[in-house]
Parts: C-alpha cells; sequence; structure tokens
C-alpha cells in the first residue's frame, strides 16, 4: 500500500530551488547587487560553508537536534507529538524535521493535512538518499520564508541587518533562526515585541542545552530588534544593470570591479558633487592598465537622487571633452616627426580662415616649447599642431584605435580645428581607454567588464608609437597639479568644456588609469566649473585611495634626449611652410626627423637585446623607401615612420627617398 503511495507521488520537483535572484559580484566574489526574481521575491541561495558554524548549531539545535542522525524522520519526536495529541486532544509539539520541511518547500501546498505530512515524510527520506545533509541544510537555507518577499538566510541577513551571514551576531542568529517558524507574524520590521520574544526563545533554548552562557544570553537579549528593513547592497548599480541586460539569464555575474575600491569611489563621487554644487552629477572609471579590466566604474553620485538624475549612467554619455584630448594631438605630432617635447611652438593670435581661437585666458605666451604649451594647456599651439597634422586624419586615427567620436549634429563638411578644443562628443570610458593607451606606450587595451569575458580578438590599431606616447606621459607628469596636491606623481590631463558644462581629469601611472568627470546630466552650463578647481582634485585623491605610489613609465628603447638647441634642425621649430588651412598644397623639404645625423642611438645591442630602430621623416611627397647601407627596408609606404632590426653594434647609414625623388641621409652609430 506504502509502495503504491510512493510510486503515485513521481519523481521529486527540484525547479524551484533553480528560482534565484541574479547576483553581480565583484573579483572576490562580494555582492555588488542583486536583482529580484520574476516573482519579486529576494532570494540568494547559501552554502554551508558561508555561514556561521554557530548559527548552524543553533539551528538545528532548536529545529531539529536528531537532524545528523536521522534518516528524514526523527521517529523519536514523531512518537512524542502523537503521544501529546492523544494526551492533550491537540498538537502540542511538532515532528518535522529539518528535511521535512525542506520538502515542503520544495512542494508547498497550503493544507495541513495527515496526507500532506505523509508526503513531506516520504520526499524527505528521498532526498536524504539523493543528498548530503549539507546539500539539505543549504536547500533549507536558501528557501526558508522570512517575511514579506524575503526567502533564505541570505536575503534575511541583508535585509534585517546589513550583511553576510558568516558576520551575524548571537542575537541576530537567534532571531534569524526563529522567523521560519512563523514569519509573517514574527517579522521585526512590523511586530518587533514578536521578534523579540521569539528570539528569547531560541536563546532559553540553547542555554538550557549549554550551548551558550548566561552572559552571551543577557547580551543578547539587550541587543536592539531592527525595525526597518535595510536596502540589499546597491554598488556598481550601472555596471551591474548593463551586464544583466547584456546576460539576462545568468545567475550570477562575476565582474572585474573591485568592490573595495567602487565602494570609495563611489562615496568620492558623492562627496564631490555636493560639494560643487546642486544638480551635479559625477563620474570616475578605473582601468588595470595591464589588463584593461575595469577596476571601478561609478556612473552617478547617488543612483536614487533625482535631482542629480542619478540612474543616468554619465560613464556612457556623450559629452564635450574640452581641452583633454590635446594630448593626443602631441603624441601624434611626435608620432610623424613634426614635433618633439623641445619644438619651439608660436603661442600667438593666429586665424585659420574664419576661426580664431584664443587662450582660456585670453593672453598669448609668445615661444613656447610643445612640452610648456601641452602642460599650461595652451590652445593655439595645439590648433597649429592639429593643422599641420590634419583634423580628419587625426580624427580618423582615434576611430582606428577603437574611440567612439561623435561630431556635433549640424557639422557640415570635413571637422574643422574646433574638434583640438573640443569641439566634439566622447564618453568617459573611451577617454579612459584612450589615456589607457598612452601608458600602455600606445597600445590600446580591450576593456574587460566581466571575469570570464572571452578574449576578442584585437582589431584596433595601435594608437600610436612608444616613443611618442612616452613623451606625452613625460610631459603631462610635469603638469601644475591642483593645489595642495603633490607634484610630478601621475601624468594628467584636465578638460573643461564649452560654456562650463562639462569638467573632466584624467590620469595614469604604470599601473592604472582613472578618469573624472562633472557636470550636469541635462548639459546645462555651471557657472565656475573649472576642471582643474573641481575634477582635477577629485582625480588626485582618487589615485590616493589606491594605497600605493604612483610608478612612473619607463622610457622605452629611442627615445631622443635633447633641448631645443641640440635637436635636429627639422624639430627645432614647428615648420612655418605648413599652411593654416587643411586643404594643404606645399610641401615641406623630405628630411630624415629620427635619427638625428651622427647620434649614438643604445639599443641594447651590447647586452644582447635586438631592439628595433625607429626611422621618422619629415616633409616630401609620399610614398616613402627607406635604406640602410643601401639596402631597402621596406616596400615604398604611405607613412611617414619604419623600423629595422639591426642585426650588431656599429655605424649605420640611413636614407630616405620620396614619391619625387628628394632624399635625405643621415648616419648613426648604434650601441
Amino acid at each position: 500500500m506504502l509502495w503504491h503511495y510512493v510510486v503515485a507521488l513521481g519523481p521529486l520537483d527540484l525547479s524551484v530551488a533553480d528560482i534565484r535572484s541574479t547576483e553581480v559580484r565583484d573579483r572576490d566574489g562580494r555582492l555588488l547587487r542583486a536583482f529580484t526574481t520574476k516573482a519579486g521575491r529576494w532570494r540568494l541561495p547559501v552554502k554551508t560553508e558561508d555561514v556561521d558554524p554557530r548559527f548552524l548549531a543553533l539551528l538545528t539545535l532548536y529545529e531539529d537536534k536528531r537532524f545528523a542522525s536521522h534518516p528524514g524522520i526523527d521517529g523519536l519526536a514523531l512518537a512524542r507529538a502523537v503521544g501529546q495529541f492523544a494526551m492533550n486532544g491537540r498538537v502540542v509539539s511538532g515532528a518535522s524535521t529539518l528535511t521535512m520541511q525542506v520538502a515542503r518547500l520544495l512542494e508547498p501546498r497550503a493544507e495541513r493535512t495527515l496526507d500532506a505530512k505523509l508526503r513531506q515524510a516520504v520526499r524527505a527520506i528521498e532526498l536524504e538518499h539523493r543528498f548530503a545533509k549539507t546539500e539539505i541544510l543549504a536547500l533549507y537555507l536558501s528557501l526558508a520564508p522570512y517575511g514579506g518577499n524575503l526567502e533564505g538566510l541570505r536575503a534575511a541577513s541583508f535585509a534585517y541587518f546589513a550583511k553576510e551571514p558568516k558576520r551575524l551576531s548571537l542575537a541576530e542568529q537567534a532571531l534569524l533562526v526563529a522567523l521560519p517558524q512563523s514569519p509573517e507574524t514574527r517579522r521585526p520590521d512590523r511586530f518587533p515585541e514578536a521578534a523579540r520574544a521569539a528570539r528569547s526563545r531560541v536563546l532559553a533554548r540553547a542555554l538550557e542545552a549549554g550551548f551558550i552562557s548566561e552572559a552571551e544570553v543577557e547580551a543578547a537579549e539587550r541587543a536592539p530588534i531592527p525595525e526597518a528593513r535595510q536596502p540589499l547592497p546597491m554598488i556598481a548599480a550601472h555596471a551591474a544593470e548593463q551586464a544583466v541586460r547584456d546576460d539576462p539569464d545568468a545567475a550570477i555575474i562575476r565582474l572585474a570591479i573591485d568592490g573595495r575600491l567602487q565602494r570609495s569611489f563611489e562615496a568620492l563621487a558623492r562627496e564631490s558633487a555636493e560639494r560643487v554644487g546642486p544638480g551635479l552629477s559625477a563620474a570616475i572609471v578605473a582601468i588595470d592598465n595591464a589588463t584593461g579590466e575595469i577596476r571601478a566604474q561609478v556612473g552617478a553620485p547617488d543612483y536614487f537622487a533625482r535631482d542629480r538624475a542619478g540612474a543616468v549612467d554619465a560613464t556612457l554619455a556623450v559629452r564635450s571633452p574640452g581641452s583633454a584630448l590635446k594630448p593626443f594631438i602631441y603624441a601624434f605630432a611626435f608620432d610623424n616627426g613634426i614635433a618633439h617635447p623641445e619644438t619651439v611652438l608660436d603661442d600667438r593670435r593666429v586665424r585659420f580662415g574664419t576661426y580664431a581661437p584664443e587662450n582660456f585666458d585670453l593672453a598669448f605666451q609668445g615661444t613656447v616649447t610643445a612640452r610648456r604649451a601641452l602642460q599650461q594647456s595652451l590652445n593655439m599651439p595645439a590648433v597649429e599642431l592639429l593643422d599641420a597634422l590634419g583634423s580628419v586624419k587625426f580624427l580618423a586615427r582615434l576611430r582606428s584605435a577603437g574611440a567612439d567620436i561623435v561630431l556635433p549634429k549640424d557639422e557640415v563638411g570635413p571637422p574643422g580645428l574646433a574638434v583640438a578644443l573640443g569641439g566634439l562628443g566622447i564618453r568617459l570610458t573611451d577617454m579612459a581607454r584612450l589615456y589607457a593607451g598612452l601608458a600602455r606606450g600606445g597600445d590600446m587595451p580591450t576593456l574587460v567588464r566581466r571575469l570570464d569575458q572571452p578574449p576578442g580578438a584585437h582589431r584596433d590599431q595601435p594608437l600610436t608609437t612608444p616613443v611618442a606616447a612616452w613623451y606625452v606621459a613625460d610631459i603631462l607628469r610635469g603638469a601644475p597639479p591642483p593645489d595642495n596636491a603633490v607634484p610630478g606623481r601621475i601624468a594628467f590631463k584636465t578638460g573643461t568644456s564649452y560654456g562650463y558644462r562639462d569638467a573632466w581629469a584624467i590620469g595614469f601611472d604604470r599601473l592604472t588609469t582613472i578618469a573624472v568627470w562633472l557636470g550636469r546630466p541635462d548639459g546645462a552650463s555651471v557657472p565656475g566649473l573649472v576642471a582643474r578647481m573641481t575634477a582635477a582634485p577629485v582625480l588626485f585623491d582618487a589615485f590616493a585611495r589606491l594605497d600605493r605610489t604612483p610608478e612612473p613609465i619607463p622610457a622605452p628603447p629611442n627615445v631622443l634626449f635633447a633641448s631645443t638647441a641640440t635637436l635636429p634642425p627639422p624639430l627645432r621649430h614647428l615648420r612655418q611652410d605648413q599652411p593654416k588651412t587643411i586643404a594643404a598644397t606645399a610641401t615641406a623639404p623630405l628630411r630624415i626627423a629620427y635619427p638625428p645625423n651622427g647620434a649614438r642611438v643604445d639599443l641594447g645591442l651590447g647586452a644582447g637585446r635586438m631592439s628595433a630602430l625607429s626611422l621618422k621623416a619629415s616633409g616630401g611627397v609620399l610614398p616613402l623607401t627607406w635604406l640602410v647601407n643601401g639596402a631597402p627596408v621596406s616596400e615604398a609606404s604611405l607613412r611617414r615612420q619604419a623600423s629595422w632590426q639591426p642585426d650588431g653594434q656599429g655605424f649605420a647609414r640611413v636614407s630616405v627617398i620620396d614619391a619625387k625623388g628628394a632624399s635625405d641621409s643621415v648616419t648613426v652609430r648604434l650601441e
């Protein structure tokens, strides 16, 4: 008869246990943000090893003291319950084991009949045969009701005490042991006195069993009852939302974010936005230069702040960068042999057609080196260099490196020279990635948001050469820091957009790149929003929170250390024969910009290294053909640089010939 009953039940349905909240965790497995199930419930599964062993002992002592030894049903408890019912005519104590409670949670039924109890008993025996005791406990800890839409110990621990189950105190453990017996009538946020009484019963049972001392009971009884639910963690809220949108069926998503750093940067963004003014938002992105992992991504100072549009992820908003793209103008100019950090530029009033840019302070400094012009963020030298490069080619190089550049909707024809001063749109994440490319010697990183992100094919072109990237990094390390900050610690640049709408500050050292943005989410003007005064202090504070000393970037081979006077003549001054329009027709004389004639170039050949010699030319008509000691280096190229691998130390004769037959040669000693 019993056998037919068991067969009629059919297989145990475990699908209920598979329903869970989606969890987004940090790189170390800490919870960043959870999302309710489709039914609107919080259910965060937990394993026994993630719970304080004292809680498990307290639970089994109170609910099922022979849990470790019975086969699913407790014969002694069952006999006691039947005897008490016979003597009193009513239920005095139950006989449900933890395993039977798990069976009820897996196959919930409203009725409390003898048939339902028999069904639970059969299922309990089945569970004991299929699972280990720890697995059955884990099912209970994940499914037990704790009031409202809370299911499972972990969700309750966060909601009532804002902590993981492993960190619960004795008083907190006792309360959570008692709740599942009557989760709605003992809810501490609605019935605190009933919750207190239930907690006391658990403590009394533990004292009677000798599990805890009287002193521990007295201390636990004095602990307050939580009178309100706490919000579950909402760390990296925007990054978590994006991850769930990208993978809606995932149960657990591990981001590359460092939870501790994320919390620190969220507090920094909140403090900074409040200090600067009402209605402002702030965003911060931190990238590990070696791996491209996003270690922190703060999209807003407060996700729930309506006055700051906290639900808007400012790290992905397209904003004007102001002067923050100037370093890449210089990098490309260094890379193309147009300039060197010690090349002299003119900071004077110049009109480029109808475009007449001015400096931020409306003054001019006259003759300055490229190094000083970039450190002081002078506008005129940057525009003149961009004019020599060509704004179309400049943007093409940024895009080929993977940056998403957005031009104004009313832009007619090719982009103009105003892009040098922020006349375009870019996202904070793209800006951070570009600067990380400088820190990596011109190699653009692939941004890694998830730890399980498969390595994709690197299709982006290099941003620039290692030498040009290092020149820019070396210059930006010397930029004047904000007030009360230590100079020379990080390479950084600021940018203030037209009309004081956006304030940017991006900095890097060898290991980390951090980008900061401040502004109104609606793009409105904010008088006094100057990046050096507002965003730069946030950047330096962010680096201080890394708890390490910033590390400079080592110089790569072939760096030319020189003063203006000792530079090769073509590099001493920006070529003055360049027209002040993009449609250039005049051609500068062909010259080898690097290596300079008579130079001694240390390639580490004496130490057994086989570094290549970089070759750069200026002027002439493309394509160019390079020769070393009379032998061609490669096919004719439309680029003004090449490289050659020497087979040993000694003198080398380097020559270049352009499309019209013009040539130039130098002799260098390789060491």
